[in-house]
């Protein structure tokens, strides 16, 4: 009877050596990377406790290999020779510092492919700063991500992987058009009504980068495939709530372009650099009813917004110092703050939006602030 019991108290023992000398041979390397999961932010996504909720948009950071890569178009008190991508590192590093956004959204081009050694090494570093400071990030693609190591699929699923990241390849069990389409929605604060319900809605859309169309080069195009399923979503949506929404994507829409002659605010210095084919995502938008605003990127010297059937199309202005840009015209971010109004008891539904952006400067200068929706207006 007391060899039995000896028998069962060392047998976990031995196990135990076993496992542990398995592990040594089959792993000798003491210093080899083990597994880990990914670290995620507290979802969902939820307007803050005073009922507001910041976005930051990064439109081509251009991320290359980091010091090794030279800056484009700066001015020689920038930093000259010593001016490289760590400039655009150390950009994000101060807007996040000083906006505490509640998402950051990279708005495409987010590395440059024909300067990135490594896409995935590239990408890391270029949202680096993000998971340093444990902000929620989304990202979908411009059209020279893939001219690197990897895939557009490839860089999606990479980045929906990523620590902090709320990025997503595709809606599940569709088959939609690109890599990089999907919805995100914010709800309502701790101790409000809306706990469970989404006050704002963001689509995120993939504009694709290279195509040919009627034998012709030309930009990639938003497709029916997308705009079917972002209708059917947004009608879904709809049901529960009549929440305002946000779309974000890289390669604006050939509208954008009549801009120059009906007005916007900001700055208009290049030729809008769209498809020449129309796929129709501004009557889609239009029928929607429920997107407020568009956040674009591509062409880095516009940072305009401009009214199209009553949204908002919005640059982002270039952030990256390895894309190309303008001597004296500094890098810039756009924010885009969004805030809820007060009820009897807690807070409710979302009164306005504005924006603004911000300059890379010795004072970071907030510019051209604008209201772009309010409700009481509607």
């Amino acid at each position: 009877m007391a060899s039995t019991s000896l028998v069962s108290l060392l047998l976990p023992c031995v196990l135990s050596l076993l496992l542990l000398r398995l592990s040594t041979h089959l792993n000798p390397d003491p210093t080899a990377a083990v597994p880990r999961f990914k670290r995620t932010p507290p979802l969902p996504l939820r307007f803050r406790h005073d009922g507001a909720f910041k976005i930051l948009q990064v439109a081509d950071m251009h991320f290359g290999n980091g010091a090794a890569t030279r800056c484009r178009d700066v001015a020689p008190e920038v930093g000259g020779a010593r001016c490289s991508d760590l400039n655009t590192t150390r950009f994000l590093r101060r807007v996040i510092e000083a906006e505490r956004p509640d998402l950051i959204a990279f708005t495409g081009d987010n590395i440059f492919g024909g300067s990135a050694s490594d896409a995935a090494e590239s990408l890391l570093k270029a949202i680096s700063p993000a998971i340093e400071y444990k902000v929620p990030w989304a990202a979908i693609l411009g059209n020279h991500d893939q001219e690197s190591t990897m895939t557009r699929e490839e860089l999606m699923v990479f980045m929906s992987l990523m620590d902090y990241s709320v990025s997503q390849v595709n809606p599940p069990g569709l088959l939609i058009h690109g890599f990089g389409n999907y919805h995100v929605g914010i709800h309502g604060p701790f101790g409000s009504e809306y706990v469970n319900t989404s006050l704002l809605n963001l689509y995120f859309l993939d504009s694709g980068d290279r195509e040919v169309a009627n034998g012709i080069k030309t930009y990639g195009w938003i497709k029916e495939s997308q705009l079917a399923w972002l209708r059917a979503t947004s009608q879904d949506l709809q049901q529960n709530s009549h929440a305002p929404a946000f779309a974000f994507f890289h390669i604006p829409i050939p509208e954008v372009r009549g801009l120059w002659y009906t007005g916007f605010k900001g700055q208009y210095q290049e030729g809008v650099a769209c498809s020449t084919v129309n796929s129709g995502v501004l009557g889609t938008l239009t029928s929607m009813g429920d997107v407020k605003a568009v956040f674009l990127g591509h062409d880095h010297l516009n940072d305009f917004c401009g009214d199209l059937n009553g949204i908002w199309f919005c640059y982002g202005g270039g952030f990256g110092y390895h894309a190309y840009g303008r001597p004296h015209w500094p890098r810039r971010a756009r924010v885009i703050h969004t805030e809820l109004k007060k009820g009897q008891k807690s807070w409710v539904e979302v009164e306005s939006i504005h924006t603004w952006k911000l300059l890379d400067d010795e004072k970071l200068t907030k510019i051209d602030e604008q209201v772009l929706w309010r409700r009481s207006s509607v």
